[in-house]
């Protein structure tokens, strides 16, 4: 039976900028969000004070009252909760909710996901289709449910992965496609006309699992499509990288790539070895050609365009890249 809009209670849980594009798309579209749930604040920065999440920033504007809770079980919070009365509960980009959260409102708990499930289930869906080298993803609304993004399916929304995306560019497509579905799928549930599909098991799945520092070294080894991918999947975060050697004197560092070019040529250097003149270009070598470095950030530097980079660092030539 649809329900009268201004009955129509939302709580919306979300923490970084990708919630906040399916935030202003549910106010925008004139739903009653009654209340926010976001992460606290944390300490960033080299003066480490205290950062507001970007949820939190936007619907502070606006007036909506924000919840931030260190447990999701607290019984305080459950108990704030429970006094909004939702009729549902939208989380986008947000923890890992209990049962007693997820459960709470009459209409359940639906979340909007950045891939096509059952395909890349799990914390950086993002990142791993473009390392994998899909051409295609897209955004999913479903009901939680117990196990991680396993629950019914109600819409996707296809989009497509250009060669030259990086996870920041996707990301913001994402975003923008995301928050249109989001509104699609509440506006569905409102009216009570809206489908449940099981997640389908029948094709091979790829986990988008968390994504840590050891994830992020280059394998110089892999070849020029599995390293172009690898590097702009991992662009402009958390960044892909990689150790210059000094040949001589066996000194390391280490460095953040974070655009490459691809030029497919036959050549005879082992992978891992530069090219350069050292004054505008830098190059990998790969098994099938080069990677033309674009973009890099030596630690405890700035990142820098490649000509600005060589300008400033000597002898290039006398190092690889392991």
């Amino acid at each position: 039976m649809p329900i009268n809009p201004t009955d129509f209670r939302i709580i919306f849980m979300g923490t970084p900028e990708f919630a906040v594009g399916s935030l202003k798309a549910l106010l925008d579209a004139g739903f009653n969000v009654v209340a926010v749930v976001t992460a606290p604040d944390k300490p960033a920065g080299r003066g480490q004070k205290l950062q507001e999440p970007d949820v939190k920033r936007f619907a502070k504007d606006l007036g909506i009252p924000i919840l931030q809770p260190e447990k999701l079980k607290d019984p305080e919070f459950i108990e704030q909760l429970q006094s909004f009365k939702a009729d549902l509960q939208v989380v986008v980009a947000f923890r890992m909710l209990p049962e007693i959260v997820w459960s709470m409102p009459r209409l359940g708990t639906i979340n909007l996901h950045g891939s096509l499930l059952p395909q890349y289930r799990g914390a950086a869906p993002i990142n791993w289709a473009i390392i994998n080298g899909d051409k295609i993803t897209g955004t999913t609304t479903f009901f939680i449910e117990k196990e991680i993004d396993t629950g019914k399916i109600i819409f996707k929304n296809e989009v497509e992965i250009t060669d030259t995306d990086n996870a920041g560019t996707l990301h913001d497509k994402l975003m923008n496609s995301g928050a249109q579905l989001l509104v699609k799928t509440v506006k569905a549930i409102e009216a009570g006309e809206y489908p449940q599909v099981d997640q389908s098991f029948e094709t091979a799945l790829r986990p988008a699992p968390k994504i840590f520092k050891e994830t992020c070294k280059i394998k110089w080894n892999d070849g020029i499509d599995t390293v172009y991918n690898f590097i702009r999947g991992l662009s402009p975060y958390p960044a892909a990288w990689t150790t210059l050697v000094n040949k001589e004197t066996g000194e390391s560092l280490n460095a953040k790539i974070f655009a490459t070019e691809k030029e497919y040529v036959p050549h005879s250097f082992e992978p891992g070895t530069l090219v350069t003149d050292e004054k505008k270009h830098l190059k990998a070598s790969l098994n099938g050609g080069y990677l033309h470095i674009k973009t890099i950030q030596v630690e405890g530097k700035k990142r820098l365009e490649i000509d600005e980079f060589l300008r400033g660092f000597k002898n290039i030539n006398g190092y690889k890249l392991v």
